[in-house]
């Protein structure tokens, strides 16, 4: 069965830092992209940053750029996204997901098969 499990988040406060990581069962992550996306109550889901299958290529959102990266560890077959300077609009639940159009490191939200059930971040004072 293909799963993409997160782990990693919880409660932080304004300046913390998260380190969220996503596994894989089922499947191997070697040959495809992955992004990390984030949704707020209320809000459409939205992208957050993403890595080519080989790591050459990443792509982040405006509003996280210098403050979150993401890699992978081939070796774990994981996908991880480090958040330091966190801020309140950060919160969200924050998704994982697999995409089989490799290289492009992709935003687009449709071009992503495989979805994790998300990790809560709370950013709050």
């Amino acid at each position: 069965q293909v799963q993409l499990v997160e782990s990693g988040g919880g409660s932080v406060q304004p300046g913390g830092s998260l380190r969220l990581s996503c596994a894989a069962s089922g499947f191997t992550l070697d040959y495809y992209d992955m992004g990390w996306f984030r949704q707020a109550p209320g809000k459409e889901r939205e992208f957050v940053a993403a890595i080519s299958w080989d790591g050459g290529s990443t792509n982040y959102a405006d509003s996280v750029k210098g403050r979150f990266t993401i890699s992978r560890d081939h070796a774990e077959n994981t996908v991880n996204l480090q958040m330091y300077n966190l801020k309140p609009d950060d919160t969200a639940v924050y998704y994982c997901a697999a995409s089989a159009f490799t290289g492009v490191a992709t935003i687009l939200r449709g071009w992503y098969s495989y979805w994790g059930q998300g990790t809560q971040v709370t950013v709050s004072s």
